[in-house]
């Protein structure tokens, strides 16, 4: 006999809100047939449920007399850190649906006309003349939040794959919508597909080995099983390998980020900005919550992984950022070295982590969207004096600070952040996570990333010089063009202004952070 779920609709309000406006922009994608009415129909839905969403989970933070609710039991839980995940996640959304709407002077969206024509098809030239325009983006995106969100309050290992699988597949679709480089486009969305698919196999894998061993998939089953039968770990270290090998896939550590390099050069960059920022945070707290409420026990079994996988990471994404001369690869694999500093904050399990790691993907993640949004701005002009394509070689970016100071000056800002120089939001995340790892045991593990860090300034400042103490090339001068576009500049110095904000005042934001390192367990 059929028992109906026990679902709790308004702890999961937020969740609610923001899938229920992806449906109802598929149904704007059948109703309006105006493109022009139909993008600015979907721009408003998407902001105002992402806005909406952000609202009503500040309202349930607010109203958390305990540690918090149980949405649905088994499954989904919705604590301090579920809500401040919510908040990073919402907050991400808006930014980049705010790049999604941004066109360049001449009109140009990041995204093709027409997704299913093959790249260079007469039926692409000819959606591209009548004007037609990709705006399930926008809904799509409220699917990927959505996802993410379900990720990060889930207490079960399949719900963890179902809302994987609900917020991977939106992402693979938009990587492969790019306007230009098409083929390349596809090529990166293929490679992101496939190598999802394997981390997903391997993840399914995992928690096969941890049902065999537990007899469940629920956090709290299989936190007690482990406790229960401390001499017989023979199905369950395996199954928490795999099942953490699935998550750094989407975390971009190494050897499993070999689809960030691909992905983030190949998709239109708004994509890239959010997908980065996102994707990366929502994996990060979807791993706090799984080794603090159901793996703690196996601290000395998985500490040798993560401290390998933290050194290997920092130490590839440092050196092959080195030897770019793409912007958008260095910045790929500076989130490969970047992954490691997370990893960085699990070492010995501190309970401190459960704060750190949340601030350190908020300033990380603004940054990396502000990041994004600069390159927007900066493009190669066309013969017939037209703007056209990002100008991403680092070459094309000198004197860039000569042609819009205020603009070179907010991405000297954000790579400031991401080297982690005092007075920016970089290094208060990055001495959270490192102090975190004290707190655990792990110094040498932050020796290892205080040198990487040193490393990796290299490459920031190389660009600051660049752009600021380089003269542009008499023959270069007329090749590239500052683009403007509000929504991308509003973007800009919102991100900006957060992070030298967290840089200079961190106080309130790490108040925030430390109540938000509550988890609700013995589910």
């Amino acid at each position: 006999m059929f028992t109906a779920p026990d679902i709790s609709y308004m702890a999961f309000a937020p969740l609610l809100i923001v899938l229920l406006a992806g449906a109802v922009g598929v149904l704007v994608e059948a109703i309006i047939r105006t493109p022009a009415t139909r993008r600015a129909v979907q721009l408003a839905l998407t902001l105002v449920a992402l806005l909406g969403a952000l609202v009503v989970s500040a309202v349930q933070w607010a109203s958390l007399t305990a540690a918090g609710n149980v949405a649905q039991t088994g499954f989904f839980v919705v604590d301090r850190q579920a809500l401040a995940w919510f908040c990073l996640l919402l907050v991400f959304g808006a930014l980049g649906a705010l790049l999604f709407a941004a066109r360049t002077r001449a009109g140009e969206e990041s995204f093709t006309s027409l997704g299913a024509a093959t790249p260079g098809s007469p039926e692409e030239a000819e959606a591209r003349r009548r004007g037609l325009e990709v705006t399930e983006v926008f809904p799509l995106l409220l699917f990927a939040v959505g996802g993410m969100m379900a990720f990060v309050s889930t207490t079960d290992f399949l719900a963890l794959f179902v809302a994987l699988e609900v917020f991977s597949l939106p992402l693979y679709i938009m990587v492969a919508l790019a306007r230009r480089k098409r083929l390349l486009s596809h090529e990166g969305a293929l490679k992101y597909f496939l190598l999802g698919a394997f981390s997903s196999a391997i993840y399914l894998f995992g928690v096969a080995l941890l049902y065999g061993a537990a007899a469940s998939t629920s956090y709290g089953d299989v936190l007690t099983a482990v406790l229960a039968s401390p001499g017989d770990l023979a199905l369950f270290v395996p199954g928490a390998v795999l099942v953490i090998v699935g998550l750094l896939f989407k975390l971009g550590a190494v050897p499993f980020h070999t689809w960030s390099p691909d992905a983030y050069q190949a998709a239109p960059t708004p994509v890239t900005a959010f997908m980065a920022a996102a994707t990366k945070a929502a994996a990060a707290a979807a791993l706090l919550r799984i080794v603090f409420t159901a793996l703690y026990p196996l601290e000395w079994e998985l500490s040798w992984m993560i401290w390998t996988v933290a050194i290997v990471t920092m130490v590839v994404g440092t050196v092959v950022a080195l030897v770019q001369t793409d912007i958008k690869r260095m910045l790929a694999y500076s989130s490969v070295a970047h992954a490691g500093f997370i990893l960085v904050a699990f070492a010995g399990f501190s309970a401190q982590a459960l704060s750190a790691v949340p601030f350190y993907m908020l300033t990380y993640g603004l940054a990396t969207i502000g990041a994004f949004a600069v390159i927007t701005q900066v493009r190669e002009k066309a013969e017939d004096g037209t703007v056209g394509g990002e100008a991403t070689r680092l070459g094309q970016w000198a004197g860039l600070g000569r042609r819009d100071p205020m603009l070179a000056g907010a991405m000297a800002l954000f790579l400031l952040s991401f080297a982690g120089i005092p007075l920016t939001a970089g290094f208060i995340g990055k001495f959270q996570a490192f102090a975190a790892a004290i707190d655990g045991g792990g110094w040498p593990l932050v020796l290892v990333a205080v040198v990487a860090s040193a490393a990796a300034a290299f490459f920031y400042v190389r660009l600051i010089v660049l752009m600021f103490l380089t003269d542009v090339p008499e023959d270069q001068q007329a090749l590239v063009e500052v683009d403007y576009h509000p929504y991308t500049r509003v973007v800009i110095w919102i991100t900006a202004a957060a992070v030298l904000i967290l840089g200079v005042l961190p106080a309130g934001a790490l108040s925030i952070a430390s109540d938000a390192g509550v988890l609700l367990i013995g589910l």
